[in-house]
């Protein structure tokens, strides 16, 4: 109880010595994590009316509340939840956050993944997309792996941040079509032998930060339910509109 007074306590003295600022734009704001009002204004968030399987938006007035490419391509996951549509706010935040070291973010960016994720079964198991270990001694860090801790802290689900493992390093995706994404990934990713058990039966939600064409994900989603997944969530800070935002798969962060 000490230990969580303390701090407290001391939290007005740390924001006068230390105003907490956007991190987009550097203005000060009243309290952290969190973004100024403006920079707020700038993200797109999922609406309706939506694809029920890939959230991907649909027109309005849509008779079908599938969008085409899940009718052609039916998907193996559960749906998927963003926190909010890839647009250039959201990219230059998963870039500081990605690429910038600013690891601090993923207390905003979990924060907003937990707020969509409030109906999924109390038993559900956080799964976060690997990197293979050349790419986390480069970056020091995995940032889908903080951003799942960050969801458990909010959500009290549990997680298992090494249950995924990336047995084969694949190039950046970046600027690769849908079909070369997921050649690339093609047994590049699998279930981690000791954790088997903690999967099976189990409905996951796998973490990751952004989602592109989805090749990495349908890798860990085929990888898991082969390991006795009861279901596969998919949740993500961004979701990549490829119809709306052409181009976006050459866009870095994307990846």
């Amino acid at each position: 109880m000490a230990s969580n007074i303390l701090p407290s306590a001391f939290r007005p003295l740390v924001d006068f010595v230390y105003p907490p600022r956007c991190p987009l734009c550097g203005e000060g704001i009243a309290a952290g994590p969190g973004l100024c009002a403006a920079c707020w204004e700038g993200f797109d968030f999922p609406g309706e009316p939506a694809c029920s399987l890939c959230q991907t938006p649909l027109s309005q007035g849509a008779s079908d509340s599938v969008c085409r490419h899940c009718l052609a391509h039916p998907p193996r996951h559960a749906g998927i939840a963003a926190a909010a549509l890839y647009n250039e706010p959201a990219r230059q935040l998963v870039l500081r956050f990605k690429h910038g070291g600013r690891i601090g973010l993923a207390a905003l960016m979990g924060r907003l993944m937990a707020s969509r994720l409030a109906d999924i079964p109390g038993d559900s198991l956080l799964i976060p997309v690997p990197l293979h270990r050349t790419r986390l001694w480069q970056r020091g860090y995995n940032q889908s792996a903080l951003l799942a801790r960050t969801i458990a802290k909010h959500s009290g689900h549990a997680v298992r941040v090494d249950a995924l493992q990336r047995i084969r390093a694949t190039p950046k995706l970046g600027g690769l079509g849908r079909v070369s994404r997921a050649e690339a990934l093609r047994g590049a990713i699998c279930v981690r032998a000791g954790r088997r058990e903690d999967i099976e039966g189990r409905h996951v939600i796998l973490i990751d930060d952004v989602l592109t064409s989805g090749a990495t994900s349908t890798a860990c989603t085929a990888a898991l339910l082969e390991a006795g997944a009861k279901s596969v969530r998919i949740a993500c800070f961004a979701r990549v509109v490829e119809d709306e935002t052409p181009g976006t798969e050459a866009i870095p962060g994307a990846a």
